[in-house]
Parts: structure tokens; sequence; C-alpha cells
């Protein structure tokens, strides 16, 4: 395992090398025109905007997905198996919750005492995945890393069909947002649905949307002088005749995105007071939970929250960079308790809870058997998962393994009942379709998808 797992990392370390920088300097007049007419992360912003223009406006609703990249270990977190023998249950002990004969990993404290406001689903199938976001991001089965440069079939991530058929709830916030460190390896974006409905990558916006020495918001609602720019810019980028025809019209919306400041505002997490950013706790996860409910709070619809890639894959102790169970994962697992448990109260306190869609999980589960290198390595037969909010029935654990924590044994949850159960929520029809560029019609919800009926 430790060699394949080499040879996936430094897979992903080639993709993820930065792309060769073309002749604009980042802060110049040039530079800043183009962010906003051809693409922040391959995303236009005019494009974004004429998208969520076409949006009906509905009640606000959010999703919040936690990615725990690398495969989280369902036996030591929400699906403890305290009875087994030790190579089974592994070095931790187990703790009451507040939904009575439920136990979790003693490391759990905090969503331990918070059971009634979480369901837990112990029996995900997630036999079509492996060691990408792909899979379970697309709530799809069809949707596979396959290593030929084809990855994923072409489907998209649930975030971008958010994007597409939902939109953002109050423009000018992007309708999706990634927050990770290590795009490609902890990311899905749309396929083959358009890049227009890629991610937006929250680690670069803030500083995209600053303004360049020279430009000023009286500037840029000068339209006479705006136009003649766009119309620059057109001749300089061979912009295709679609954007260009929209340009007139979503230009000044492109520009409000930078000029009324909110995104920018959005980001701003060091504006709030100190025992809140204690509360989600000041490492990444923590950080990018608290910067996810500004996001949501400001108007976007889909956050991903990746706080580090990898972090939960724990095949040993002489396996790095993450190591085994009791060596790797113990200083983990306390700060997704924390950064759950502070997110869920904060929404809550704000009113926004009832609205808002909180998902954790990760790409697959980890082995019923321990290493003799005292970790666990890729198991794909089943994995646990974590939801909150959304205005669902919560206090429920849904599903169940086998004694070993290994094997499904009830209630079976596929990924497209995922997307199904998320695209419910967000009011999306689930009979909806995508377009394919060779003209095929694509169902959103594949493999006879269902909501996941205990939650409504």
């Amino acid at each position: 395992m430790q060699s394949k797992q080499h040879s996936i990392s430094h897979q992903t370390q080639n993709a993820m090398q930065p792309p060769r920088t073309d002749s604009l300097r980042v802060g110049s007049r040039r530079w800043f025109l183009q962010t906003g007419l051809a693409g922040l992360a391959g995303l236009s912003l005019a494009d974004t905007l004429r998208l969520q223009a076409a949006t009906p406006s509905r009640d606000p609703r959010a999703v919040i997905l936690f990615w725990l990249s690398g495969g989280p270990s369902q036996i030591d977190t929400w699906d403890p198996k305290p009875d087994a023998p030790a190579e089974i249950r592994g070095p931790y002990q187990t703790i009451a919750t507040s939904v009575a004969g439920v136990r979790f990993c003693e490391h759990l404290p905090l969503q331990a005492q918070m059971l009634h406001k979480l369901s837990v689903l112990r029996a995900v199938d997630c036999s079509s995945s492996n060691h990408t976001p792909i899979t379970m991001q697309a709530g799809n089965p069809l949707a596979r890393r396959t290593n030929d440069g084809r990855e994923g079939g072409g489907y998209p991530s649930m975030g971008s069909i958010v994007s597409k058929f939902r939109g953002s709830n109050n423009s000018p916030m992007p309708a999706f947002v990634g927050l990770a460190d290590r795009w490609r390896s902890d990311v899905w974006g749309a396929g083959h649905m358009g890049a227009i409905y890629e991610p937006i990558k929250g680690d670069e916006l803030p500083g995209r949307l600053a303004l360049p020495t020279g430009l000023n918001s009286p500037t840029l609602r000068d339209r006479a002088a705006l136009r003649q720019q766009f119309d620059s810019l057109r001749r300089t980028l061979g912009t295709d005749a679609r954007t260009s025809n929209e340009v007139d019209r979503y230009a000044a919306q492109a520009y409000d995105m930078v000029v009324s400041r909110r995104v920018e505002e959005a980001f701003a997490v060091d504006r709030e007071p100190d025992r809140l950013r204690d509360a989600y706790g000041r490492g990444s996860v923590g950080e990018k939970a608290l910067l996810a409910r500004r996001l949501v709070e400001a108007g976007t619809t889909f956050v991903l929250v990746s706080g580090a890639w990898g972090y939960f894959d724990h095949h040993g102790d002489n396996v790095p960079p993450w190591g085994g169970i009791q060596r790797g994962l113990t200083p983990i697992l306390p700060t997704i308790d924390r950064a759950l448990s502070a997110l869920i109260h904060d929404l809550e306190v704000r009113g926004l809870l009832d609205s808002t869609l909180i998902v954790m999980m990760g790409e697959f589960g980890r082995s019923p058997i321990m290493t003799d290198d005292a970790g666990r390595n890729h198991w794909t037969n089943v994995m646990s998962m974590v939801l909150a909010g959304g205005g669902l029935r919560h206090g429920r654990v849904i599903g169940s393994t086998d004694s070993h924590g290994g094997e499904i044994r009830e209630r079976k949850v596929t990924p497209s009942d995922l997307a199904a159960t998320v695209f419910q929520h967000l009011q999306i029809p689930l009979d909806a379709h995508w377009m394919h560029p060779q003209g095929r019609p694509i169902p959103i919800v594949t493999e006879g998808g269902r909501p996941i009926a205990e939650l409504f």
C-alpha cells in the first residue's frame, strides 16, 4: 500500500504544479480587467452574474461540505466496535452520546453531546470511490477515477450542479467556493458541464478583488470608460461572441462584485471575535469552517472545506506523512469535533441552521483489521458520514455495519442518494438534466438515487 500511496502522491503533486504565467502582471489594469471577464479559476464573472440573474429568487439555502481528505476510519469515529477483538476495535475507548444506545469514539465528545442535532449514516456504499474526491463529491457512482486523463467521465460535482441549477443566494457572491490547500486532489469541479460552473478558489479570490493602483470606484462607475476598456480587452483576448454579447449587460454587475466589497468583506475572518475563532479552532479546518459560515451568510450557496490534503490517510506509524491511528488520527479528531460543533452552534444562533445543510465525509472508509504498523488501509466497502442542519430530522443513526465494521448490514446509502438529498434540500428538481457537449441530456441524479427518506 505504501508504494501505491507514494505513486498517487507523486501524480497529485505533478497535477498541482502552478500553471505557467503569461505576460499579465498581477495588479495591472489589464490583469484586473481580465480577472473580471476571462475568469476566476476558469469562471467568468460576467457569466456568473448571467447565471445568477437567470436563477429564480427562492428562500436562501446552502450547503457546507467538510471534506475529510484521505478517508476517515469509520470504526475510530462514528461506528466504533467496542466488543470486537483489539485488532478490530482499535486503540480508542467509546463514549455515550445524547441519543440513548449510540456510542462514538472518545475523541469526539462535542459531537457526542449534540448527536440529537446530527444524523450519522453508517452504511454508505463507497465501492465506486477511490483516493480522489471525484465519486463522493459528485454524488455519483458513475463518476470515477480512471487514471487515463478522462477522470470522472465528465460528470460534475454536486457543487457545480448547484452552481448551474441554483446559483448564488445573493449576487454578487459566487455560488460555489472551495476552501482547500490542494485543489486538484481535494476539490472536484464541473466536468463536461462547462468551466462556467467550476468552483471559485477561495484562497485566490480576495487578492483578485483588490483594486489595482490607479483604479477606484468612481473610475469603475464611469460606464463610458468601462465600455471602452472592455472593448479593448475583447480585442486583446479574442473573447468569444457569446461572452462579448453579454459584456455590456453584465459588465457593471461584474464590477459591482469588486466595488461593493461584499465578497472581500466575507473573507475577513479576522473581524470575528477571538472567543468565536477559538471555539472553531485556530487550525486550518477551524478557520475554513468559520470562513464557510461567513460565505454562506453573505450569499454563497455551496462551500467545500478541506482541512489538509490526505490528512485522514492513516496507513501506519511508518507511512508518512500522516502515520497510524493512535499517533496520526488522535490529534486530528479534536479539530473536526470542535469545528463541526462550533459551526452548528454559530449557524443556530444566527438563524441559519435550518437553511444550511452540513455534510462531513471523506472518499471511503478504512479496513476493519488494523495493520501491523498500527494503521488501517483503504476500504471501499463502507464508510460513515455525518449530516446536520438543513431543517432535516436528526438525532438518529441510519444504517448499520456488521460486527467488524467492514460490511454493510442494513440500509445502504449510495452516493446518488446523497446527491438527491442535497438537491432536494436546495429545491433543485431531481429530474433535471444538464447538456453534454455532444448534445446528450445527462440526469443530475444517476443510478436511481433517492433522497434519504428518514431525514425528511
